[in-house]
């Protein structure tokens, strides 16, 4: 069954490192609309492999799909399960996917869906971003200035500034999370109508 025919518009948010998209994701999932974590597909795989998950384990894993399946590996294991959800609910379905890391997997996911996909790009400034993500405490945020800046750089290189160039509507994360939240909800209960006329 092709992507129209189950009327599927999918939403993807797309940024540098701590701007918002998983908190944008949330948002979603607090609307009820379903949302696809590309990084569960790596974890699955962690899974069937028997590794234990961790930073190294996920990062080589994905790497090797990247390199035997193309940049776009990930987003093509994304598609059925996007397309499942969908089946299972009657009418035009709303769907998150979170975590889009480069180019490739942005036009794979258009050449499928072609204008039922929508990529959001979620904007904050380095000094906010970098206080964010001292504030969440993990441990792999733990870092300098100095290698926030690199680590961005690193997604930057992976096509992620390239996938950030080709949104199709922009949000600003500068102010409060309430504000941020509002634009998002905004968003995703506009967009389909305005999209459809």
């Amino acid at each position: 069954m092709a992507a129209r025919e189950i009327q599927v518009l999918v939403f993807a948010f797309v940024g540098a490192p701590a701007a918002g998209k998983t908190e944008a994701a949330s948002v979603a999932k607090e609307m009820g609309i379903p949302v696809i974590t590309m990084g569960e597909v790596i974890r699955a795989e962690l899974r069937k492999r028997g590794l234990s998950l961790s930073d190294e384990n996920a990062g080589r894993v994905a790497n090797e799909l990247r390199a035997r399946e193309g940049m776009d590996a990930i987003a093509k294991r994304c598609i059925p399960l996007i397309k499942d959800v969908a089946r299972k609910k009657a009418g035009i379905t709303v769907i998150v996917i979170d975590g889009i890391r480069g180019i490739a997997e942005v036009e794979t996911f258009k050449k499928e869906f072609r204008s039922d996909f929508v990529l959001v790009r979620v904007e904050a400034p380095l000094y906010l971003r970098y206080e964010r993500i001292k504030s969440r405490g993990r441990g792999d945020d733990l870092l300098s200035i100095e290698e926030f800046k690199n680590r961005e750089e690193r997604e930057l290189g992976w096509g992620m500034e390239e996938a950030m160039k080709k949104a199709d509507k922009v949000v600003k994360n500068a102010t409060s999370l309430e504000a941020f939240k509002e634009q998002i909800k905004g968003i995703l209960l506009r967009y389909p109508l305005t999209s459809r006329l």
